[in-house]
């Protein structure tokens, strides 16, 4: 069954007082989970001196879950202004920031320098002149091209946007030493929830004979790899999970073969973010409505604006219904609908559920990444809240529902004509 299980059962024997409480819709996370996944990490990865986790803001953005991450001495990876805001809020320093954008601004550089600036991950050597103030430890994002395969969510890298090609590496790292870089890392980023870990010891196996050869090269030092995120969680029950003890112990073999060869070797860095929180949040929602037609639509009062992964990528997520297992009657075959006018709004297609009638909750699960944070308000949907199970056993609220004046305050404005 899926890891979120767990968080289930913490959660179930309060839900109705919170259902009661803070109303329905709303994504709830696990600090009790969270944290664990973060130990567990850092336990499995404690033989790489100065192995560091830079938490992925972009998968959960809420300053009370980067507090989190923060007591346990992660960094985090920024990739836009408002994640930049986010993460020196908390009073993050700046190599406690890994700067990761693409098709950046020049005005999104000059806000990465500020507050003493960060570390700089470029996306493209075009961009180096258009730094205003090159930092002093840079890094670049690494394309292998044809040299490698990404996954089947993340594609073929050939075809994508990301990242620096093989044949344009030396450049980059001239061109950003000669523009005052003393320090060097080398990213990548191939997959996408990925759950085969010898593919991320292959990953990390290329980025340091990559590392070898660059230097050799140039004549500079590596202080760092950062084999990126993509760790993978299952989604659906029966799914393996990654094995993550035997994932750095094959790097660590890895870096040891590197070690003797060079007398030396980086950091290892990675950048998960669905990995450790999306297993610890669910979207719990309430049925509403039931609709017999060709086939039976259980409405809900959520919609895509609040979990857009099942209709923009086809994602599963599992779901239960609260209080109804399969054991106490005959399951019926369903799609579970939003009420946006867009007919992939569903969170399930004929999917087995327990019969549901309208008041029951249901927990979609596995929401606790890429959820809330790719909402969006098409239709003007609000987006719901967000509140957290912390491990005292109390519950947070750590972001309000969005509310009419929300949509419409941006139509608050003075008059800013132009005479043509």
């Amino acid at each position: 069954m899926p890891q979120s299980n767990d968080f289930e059962a913490r959660l179930t024997p309060h839900l109705q007082p919170i259902v009661e409480h803070y109303g329905t819709p709303f994504h709830i996370y696990d600090e009790t989970g969270i944290r664990a996944t973060g130990e567990a990490l850092k336990s499995a990865f404690s033989a790489f001196d100065g192995f560091r986790e830079y938490f992925a803001v972009k998968a959960l953005p809420n300053p009370r879950i980067l507090q989190i991450m923060q007591s346990m001495g992660f960094g985090f990876d920024c990739s836009s202004i408002a994640e930049l805001r986010l993460s020196r809020q908390l009073g993050a320093q700046p190599e406690d920031i890994m700067f990761t954008s693409t098709n950046t601004s020049v005005n999104e550089f000059q806000v990465a320098a500020e507050a003493g600036g960060c570390i700089l991950n470029l996306d493209d050597i075009s961009l180096i002149p258009k730094v205003p103030r090159m930092p002093e430890l840079v890094c670049f994002r690494y394309n292998p091209g044809p040299r490698r395969t990404g996954n089947h969510i993340i594609g073929n890298p050939v075809e994508s946007k990301y990242g620096v090609s093989h044949d344009q590496l030396l450049e980059g790292y001239r061109g950003a030493r000669d523009r005052g870089a003393s320090r060097f890392g080398l990213h990548t980023m191939l997959v996408s929830n990925e759950r085969d870990q010898s593919y991320m010891v292959e990953t990390a196996e290329m980025l340091l004979d990559l590392v070898e050869s660059i230097a050799s090269e140039l004549g500079i030092a590596f202080e760092f790899i950062n084999i990126g995120g993509g760790l993978g969680i299952p989604y659906q029950p029966g799914e393996n999970t990654l094995d993550i003890t035997a994932m750095a112990d094959g790097m660590d073999a890895v870096f040891r073969r590197f070690r003797d060869r060079n007398g030396y070797a980086p950091k290892l860095y990675m950048e998960s973010g669905r990995y450790m929180t999306g297993p610890h949040g669910v979207l719990v929602t309430s049925a509403i409505n039931r609709k017999d037609i060709y086939r039976t639509y259980i409405g809900v009062d959520s919609c895509m604006s609040a979990l857009m992964r099942p209709g923009m990528y086809g994602a599963y997520h599992h779901i239960t219904v609260n209080g109804k297992g399969d054991e106490q009657g005959e399951n019926e075959t369903v799609d579970v609908v939003g009420s946006l006018c867009e007919n992939n709004d569903k969170f399930a297609i004929q999917r087995s559920l327990p019969a549901i009638e309208d008041g029951d909750i249901l927990i979609i699960h596995d929401t606790g990444a890429h959820g809330h944070a790719m909402g969006f308000t098409y239709n003007g949907k609000l987006r719901p809240k967000e509140l957290l199970l912390k491990s005292d056993g109390t519950v947070e609220l750590i972001r309000r529902a969005e509310s009419l004046d929300d949509y419409f305050r941006t139509l608050e404005f003075e008059p800013d004509p132009l005479l043509l």
